[in-house]
């Protein structure tokens, strides 16, 4: 795990984007554990998640068009995002997200931002249940572009529904690289040198017994 990826753990610990208990997800899943990006509240703390996001690109070395951030919690992370990477990078990438209604009255249409053409990233919080990425292929494709990749914050590291419906089965289904700031199997490494958190790792192993990838 590099430096960078080790304080992004401390820092969903700090701002409790990381929380632990008995959360129901998208999925209908009882997890031990929860990833909220929704939860910060300040333009600090926004701008530090834009760097994580940033880096974790930089790191990848892929190659893209436009940013774009799916309406509702992809537009505050892809903004920081470009913002970081314009500031601290001089990379100028342009981004866009989507309206959830389309806007009938004054400039109209789907998008706020930058068109979207040839090769588009995705910027999300975690992958759940594939629904996020069916809708953007959706809008992506009604412009004739291409979804080439997807960044994301966590990759919980578990299979959906069906062994093929997992991160590797929608890269193969979509064709489309998915890269994670960290993994669950980074978050376990963090967890294990903390004593106070063997409690919440025995529920986390317990869960990805039954829903490991």
């Amino acid at each position: 795990m590099k430096e960078w990826q080790y304080k992004f753990i401390e820092f969903t610990l700090k701002k409790q984007i990381i929380k632990f208990g008995n959360f129901t997800l998208k999925s209908g899943r009882k997890s031990p554990y929860f990833f909220d990006i929704g939860s910060l509240s300040n333009g600090y703390d926004l701008s530090k998640l834009g760097c994580f996001y940033a880096q974790a690109l930089i790191d990848s070395g892929i190659k893209i068009d436009v940013l774009f951030g799916l309406a509702y919690k992809g537009i505050p992370i892809v903004t920081a995002m470009s913002i970081i990477l314009a500031r601290n990078h001089n990379i100028k990438i342009p981004f866009c997200f989507n309206r959830k209604e389309i806007k009938g009255y004054g400039e109209g249409g789907v998008l706020i931002g930058s068109n979207l053409y040839g090769k588009v990233m995705l910027i999300d919080d975690v992958i759940t249940t594939g629904i996020t990425i069916y809708e953007s292929i959706k809008i992506i494709n009604s412009y004739e572009a291409n979804l080439t990749s997807i960044l994301i914050a966590l990759d919980r590291e578990e299979h959906k529904f069906t062994k093929t419906n997992d991160i590797k089965g929608i890269e193969n289904d979509y064709q489309c690289k998915i890269i994670s700031i960290i993994s669950l199997s980074n978050l376990i490494e963090y967890l294990k040198k903390e004593p106070n958190m063997s409690n919440n790792l025995k529920h986390i192993y317990s869960y990805q017994d039954k829903y490991g990838t």
